[in-house]
């Protein structure tokens, strides 16, 4: 029995060895799994999508500042019977014939109109759109961090998987010559059949435990597929975890300043101040010009003629039932809802912080209370098999006292994954959790590549070359 546990132990040690010289260019590693989830993410193409729309809500507002020319061309026909017969000489005489007249008409206008002076109007609207724009990104940031967290889960917990089942297909092994040395001993009259029984049901229990695991490992394979876009292969060993701040208050300080959670709210507490402006001003008069050349041609020379005009127009609504008022006061209202959002921010990052910083703590204090319970465990399982051997404890205990050990073990692995997995937990709640700040060295989505092109609000269709490269950006050509 010991020299097959040393075996075990010897074997064990071989692949763990094997496993850590061995060179890891043929393993993913967890940055390929970050790049890969960048690269792969269907919600962060989504949310860039969101952005350019945003971006194009800037050109829509710059346009209302410049002229609008429109034509129109109509054409006109008509054709007129008399209802009463005229007399026509025929050469002999008179006939009565019922007469009919032709009209033909053609007219186009070709006009442009400029808003002249709307105080203030447009101006509220572009800056307000801009500010909707750098909040935007400031969500898309906050999109790329739950990206990038959920592939760490994902990586973390595909390996924990793994080295759980590893440790139930290992204590199968160990039951399986548990119970052939029980039924060995039974053979010659040491053991009862009982012993045999529990041993046994010991290892149907083991088989169970590894089943589970086995089904732990396919969901957890399932969850790294949807994350990072792509089944794990060969998993590296996890790289050493960032280095975080000293404190819990200077990653409390680090997160209201650069979280982009804060960041987007600040940004739509000045859209909500851009629109209480923007409707005071529409309580204010707009001044606009307008020309138009008009050109009409008919059938006779007298319905030829061009025309020009040219107007100045000052309009202002006087009453409109309240609704004006009404706008201003909801704008105002909105503004305070905006502002009392940026301190409920503030608040929600500090705790959840606080709670992963906690979490954090915990599972260190974890890790080593597994490891005392560890070798607590170990020492036991050692004494009880000792003592069975001389007949003063009996099978079943030293089972329990083996199943102990696997517990332990199984503990602290999964005691050090979370541990892990907090830590990059902790760099999210800080808003830190960026393909920039983990230093992936690839090429990011370059946000203001949309907003250059559009936000001048071009006539023409840049669906060309410029498109073409903003594409080649993210990386999808």
């Amino acid at each position: 029995m010991v020299g097959l546990k040393r075996k075990l132990a010897a074997t064990a040690a071989v692949a763990l060895l094997t496993f850590a010289t061995t060179p890891a260019a043929w393993a993913e590693s967890l940055a390929d799994t970050l790049v890969a989830a960048y690269r792969n993410s269907h919600l962060l193409d989504q949310n860039r999508a969101l952005l350019a729309a945003a971006d194009e809500n800037v050109a829509q507002a710059v346009s209302a500042l410049r002229p609008v020319i429109t034509y129109s061309a109509n054409y006109y026909k008509q054709r007129r019977l008399n209802d009463i017969a005229s007399p026509v000489f025929n050469g002999s005489g008179f006939d009565m014939v019922r007469t009919e007249s032709f009209a033909e008409q053609t007219t186009v206008e070709l006009a442009i109109q400029l808003t002249l002076l709307d105080f203030g109007r447009n101006k509220a609207s572009v800056e307000a759109a801009k500010e909707s724009v750098l909040a935007t990104r400031a969500g898309l940031v906050g999109i790329e961090q739950d990206v990038l967290l959920t592939a760490v889960q994902a990586y973390v917990n595909v390996r924990l998987a793994l080295e759980i089942q590893n440790l139930r297909q290992n204590y199968v092994n160990v039951i399986g010559e548990e119970l052939k040395a029980t039924r060995d001993r039974f053979d010659v009259g040491e053991v009862t059949r009982t012993d045999v029984a529990l041993a046994e049901a010991q290892l149907a229990e083991a088989r169970a435990a590894l089943a589970s695991a086995e089904g732990d490992v396919r969901v957890a394979r399932e969850s790294f597929k949807a994350a990072v876009g792509h089944y794990p292969g060969k998993l590296a060993s996890l790289p050493r975890a960032p280095r975080l701040p000293a404190s819990l208050d200077a990653a409390q300080a680090v997160a209201r300043r650069e979280h982009p959670n804060m960041i987007r709210q600040q940004h739509l507490v000045k859209v909500a101040d851009l629109n209480i402006e923007l409707a005071k001003a529409n309580m204010r008069p707009t001044v606009s010009a307008r020309g138009a050349v008009t050109l009409s041609g008919g059938a006779g020379d007298s319905n030829h003629y061009a025309q020009e005009s040219l107007g100045v127009t000052m309009s202002q609504t006087l009453y409109a039932g309240g609704r004006l008022s009404s706008q201003l006061r909801q704008a105002q209202m909105q503004r305070e809802a905006q502002r009392a959002a940026l301190h409920q921010t503030a608040v929600g990052l500090d705790q959840n912080l606080g709670t992963a910083w906690a979490q954090l703590d915990v599972s260190a204090a974890q890790i080593s209370a597994n490891q005392l319970q560890i070798e607590a465990a170990q020492v036991a399982f050692q004494g009880l098999r000792e003592e069975a051997k001389l007949g003063a404890r009996t099978t079943l205990e030293v089972l329990d006292a083996e199943q102990n050990v696997l517990d332990a073990r199984a503990a602290r692995v999964q005691s050090e994954a979370q541990r892990y997995f907090y830590v990059y937990q902790v760099l999210a709640a800080m808003g830190k959790l960026t393909v920039k700040d983990l230093n992936l060295g690839i090429p990011t989505y370059d946000v203001t590549g949309y907003y250059n092109l559009a936000k001048d609000a071009p006539v023409v269709s840049f669906q060309g070359e410029s498109l073409d490269r903003v594409l080649k950006a993210l990386g999808k050509q």
